[in-house]
Formats: structure tokens, C-alpha cells, sequence
């Protein structure tokens, strides 16, 4: 880095729990350096995890914000900049253009981007009525959505869409579920666990609409009308898509930064051009894409090192993930890609406990469902590091 390069600010670009949390870690270890956050929203700061599970925590959309730019601002002595969107980075130069074609010069900068939610391409005339959430801004579209309403689908059996209708369930909504898939968190859970899952939630009054692909949803007078190929359809208020999330990586490839399924960075989460550093949802760390807190944090403490000028790996220790179904516990460390093995797997009227053992009896995996999950303690610490 040049003598130049080294007096302009650092540089973060995303406001959400990666971004912020990045600017919190480095201000433990350095309270002077030049600060600079640039959000494409008001950067409020709020923990999205809440989000899927606000409404039986009796959390309105407002309550959820924990602190607006301005306490965050001063709380990290930084500028932030809001409803800022980066149209352009110049690498070479250590420049990023706004929409508004200001240059904002910087001696480091942090990929913050995060991930949007995926849109189907859904036959009808109802996709621009669907909601996705995704951010403080579009939960709160989605509780005025459903104010004196009854009937919400879910388009999505994964994570997200599960603690969704768990959370709507249990606060008086009829819920339906729909998804290819012919269990919930079919990429997470042994069919055992999914089955446990499944039954518990039915019994709470989820309705599961399973193995079956959506032939189109139609939107007349306020009310959706969905179309099974199945030859099934019914008819609900409001839909809600969780099908997953992409990476936002669109102004990273324009700039020539290495993009695979996430912006690709080594173990150091430095990409492919220097000085640039990405974590969070937006990020492939070696080779890994892990959307969930606890990656988050570890990668937050490792870049902010770095940017103090001490080039430090991230490490991630076996990290379970916790499925916030309060009707029914769900934690799952699932084993890395390409390891080969089997399930050992016990269940009663209580749960379902699985462990996931390579070839040479290696726990490498474990999905704890129901009272199982009292295991978790015991289990995670047999089990390797996801990145050492």
C-alpha cells in the first residue's frame, strides 16, 4: 500500500450485521483510523435472525431496530453514509463511484454486499404481490401485509420458510407450506429428523404441501389463488417466498474481483485484488458458503485484525446451527461436502438424535431434533473445525 493510499479512510460498503460488526471489531483495536460506512439503505442497525421469529416474541418491525445511523455513527466514531448505492470500484486506483458519481477514495475496503433473496419465475400475474424478506424494510411491508389477515403460504420448506411458519403458526395463523421437496430442511436433515419436524409443526397446524412443484399463482381482488400440478388449489391472503438467498456480487465482478457462487476470498478474506477484503452472506470463504451468525462473527474479528495492519486467517470451529422452531428444537452441524459415510441415528416419542460418521467412525456431522438437542454441548465438542 503507498504512502497516498495509506491516509485515505477505510471503507465498508453494507450496513447489516457483517458491515457493522467489522466496524465494531476494528474499533477495539483502533479508535483513530478513518471511518467510512456506505449503505444503500438508512442503516439502521437490527439483527435479521429476528426477524422469523419477531412475531411471537410480540417484536413489532420498529422494536426490532436496535440503534438508527446516527447512534451508530457515533458509537463507532465513523461516517456513514446512507441510501448510498456503490455503482463502481475503481481497484487499481482504491476508488468507489456512488450512483451519484461521487469518489470516495480508500486505503482498504470491505465487501459487506450481503445476499438477496432468489425470486422464481412463477407463472401468473401475481409476482410483483409475492413478499420476500430479507431486511428490516421488507419485514415491515410484510406485518402491514398481513394485519386482519388469516391465510399465509409459504413458498419454501428450508430454514427460513420454517421458522417463518413456525412463527405465524403460533400466533394464530393458517399456514401453508409448499415446496419440492418432500420433507422440511430436506438439505439439512436425515428423513428421519424431517419427518420429526414435519409432524411436530402439523400438529401446531402448519400445512404441509410437499413433493409438489407450483403451476401458478393468480392474484384477483386481494385474494391469491395457487395452482398445484398436483391438480390441487387453494386459495390465501398473502405469500411469502423463502427459497433461499444469491449473493450480491454484481459490482464485485464488474470490477474484476473473483466471483464463483459467492465473491471468492482466501483464508485471510482478502479476494483476488488488493487491499479488498469480503465477509458475510456475500462471501465464499475458501470455498465455503456459509450464510449464518456464527461464520459472520468469526470472519468480522479476522478482517478487522487485518485492517489494522495484523494479516490474520479466519478459523471457524464446528459451528452448529440452531433452527429457531420453537415448536420443536432443530440443531444441525451438517458434515463438510464430499465426505463419505452414514447416519447412526436413534429416535423415540421424545426427538430424533443422528450422528453422521465418516469411514473410519468419525463424527462429522450431527442433526438433533425434539429433546435430542440436549446433545448439542457433548456433540460439538467431538466434532472437527469447519476451517482451522
Amino acid at each position: 500500500m503507498s504512502a497516498t493510499v495509506a491516509q485515505h479512510p477505510i471503507v465498508i460498503i453494507g450496513s447489516g450485521l457483517a458491515g457493522y460488526n467489522v466496524a465494531r471489531e476494528f474499533r477495539k483495536l483502533n479508535s483513530e483510523a478513518e471511518l467510512v460506512i456506505i449503505a444503500d439503505d438508512d442503516a439502521v442497525f437490527y439483527s435479521k435472525p429476528m426477524l422469523s421469529n419477531a412475531l411471537a416474541k410480540n417484536k413489532t418491525p420498529h422494536e426490532l431496530a436496535i440503534a438508527d445511523a446516527e447512534k451508530m455513527a457515533s458509537d463507532l466514531n465513523a461516517k456513514i453514509l446512507q441510501h448510498t448505492r456503490i455503482d463502481k470500484i475503481d481497484t487499481e486506483n482504491h476508488v468507489v463511484f456512488t450512483s451519484e458519481n461521487k469518489a470516495i477514495e480508500y486505503s482498504q475496503l470491505v465487501l459487506a454486499l450481503g445476499a438477496s433473496a432468489i425470486q422464481l419465475p412463477l407463472p401468473g400475474n401475481a409476482a410483483d404481490k409475492i413478499y420476500r424478506v430479507n431486511d428490516l424494510s421488507s419485514y415491515a411491508r410484510f406485518r402491514e401485509a398481513i394485519v386482519d389477515k388469516k391465510k399465509i403460504a409459504i413458498i419454501g420448506a428450508g430454514l427460513i420458510g420454517c421458522e417463518f411458519a413456525n412463527d405465524l403458526v403460533l400466533t394464530g395463523y393458517d399456514v401453508s407450506v409448499l415446496d419440492l421437496a418432500d420433507l422440511p430442511l430436506n438439505q439439512l436433515l436425515p428423513q428421519q429428523a424431517g419427518e420429526f419436524l414435519k409432524n411436530a409443526l402439523a400438529e401446531q397446524g402448519v400445512n404441509w404441501l410437499l413433493g409438489n412443484k407450483t403451476k401458478q399463482i393468480n392474484f384477483t381482488e386481494s385474494v391469491f389463488n395457487i395452482d398445484l400440478e398436483s391438480g390441487d388449489s387453494f386459495d390465501v391472503d398473502v405469500v411469502l417466498s423463502a427459497v433461499g438467498l444469491r449473493p450480491n456480487s454484481q459490482v464485485a465482478i464488474e470490477a474484476g474481483i473473483e466471483v464463483n457462487r459467492g465473491i471468492v476470498v482466501n483464508e485471510n478474506l482478502e479476494t483476488n485484488k488488493q487491499d479488498i477484503y469480503a465477509l458475510g452472506d456475500c462471501a465464499e470463504v475458501a470455498g465455503l458458503l456459509l450464510p449464518y451468525v456464527m461464520p459472520l462473527m468469526n470472519s468480522a474479528r479476522a478482517v478487522a485484525k487485518s485492517l489494522n495492519g495484523e494479516k490474520t486467517k479466519v478459523i471457524y470451529p464446528a459451528m452448529p446451527v440452531m433452527v429457531k422452531t420453537p415448536s420443536c428444537s432443530v440443531v444441525v452441524a451438517p458434515a463438510a461436502k464430499g465426505i463419505e459415510g452414514e447416519w447412526s441415528i436413534e429416535q423415540d416419542d421424545q426427538g430424533v438424535h443422528a450422528q453422521y460418521f465418516d469411514k473410519e467412525g468419525k463424527l462429522q456431522g450431527f442433526a438433533l431434533v425434539g429433546k435430542a438437542v440436549e446433545d448439542k454441548q457433548r456433540l460439538t465438542k467431538v466434532l472437527p473445525g469447519v476451517l482451522s
